[in-house]
């Protein structure tokens, strides 16, 4: 795949303040929508006064389409969800969240400040993340011999990849997940038992 996407592993966020209403970025790395509405929820917790929370998303699925999807939270339309949105894609975000909490300080800021405020809150919060490229990961399933093992967890460590299940019998079956390019390099070094 031509293009290249962006994402951030850890959350992170940034306040702005205009006119009294102080506004709250937050990015949070998601893999799913449910995991992002998880996310928004835990956010939405921590904030139980806050008037607004607008969101927007931009998640990669494993059919390798992006939905993207926004809210503008009772603010008036176009002003928040889409404003969150647009640095998104500027710096082609995926697998994100971006929450902004509004805390209104009284001061009505018209349909342009508002959309400058929640599009500011969210572009700071992404100039906090610590921003790297995506890497397409995937999933294998080995059958190895146990000596094999130790060099596939070094194979693993120089690719970053990751053991997610081991079931030991008279062989080893191995779950691990790598960058989709490397895929075919671990293939061919262990041949699986059953071929």
């Amino acid at each position: 795949m031509a293009s290249k996407f962006n994402t951030v592993t850890q959350t992170s966020e940034a306040e702005y303040e205009i006119k009294k209403s102080r506004f709250i970025g937050v990015i949070m790395p998601c893999h799913s929508e449910d995991e992002a509405l998880r996310q928004l929820g835990r956010l939405a917790q921590q904030h139980p006064n806050a008037n607004h929370l607008a969101f927007a998303w931009r998640i990669r699925q494993p059919e390798g389409f992006l939905t993207e999807r926004f809210h503008d939270a009772g603010e008036p339309s176009g002003t928040a969800g889409r404003p969150i949105l647009a640095p998104l894609e500027g710096e082609s975000l995926i697998n994100v969240v971006v929450g902004v909490v509004r805390y209104f300080g009284g001061i009505k800021l018209g349909i342009g400040g508002l959309t400058r405020a929640y599009g500011t809150a969210a572009k700071e919060s992404i100039a906090a993340a610590q921003v790297h490229p995506w890497v397409e990961m995937t999933q294998i399933t080995l059958e190895i011999d146990y000596s094999q093992l130790q060099l596939l967890e070094y194979q693993l460590k120089l690719y970053h990849g990751k053991i997610l299940d081991q079931q030991f019998t008279d062989k080893v079956t191995v779950t691990f997940s790598l960058p989709a390019e490397m895929a075919d390099d671990i293939r061919q070094q262990f041949t699986p038992v059953n071929g």
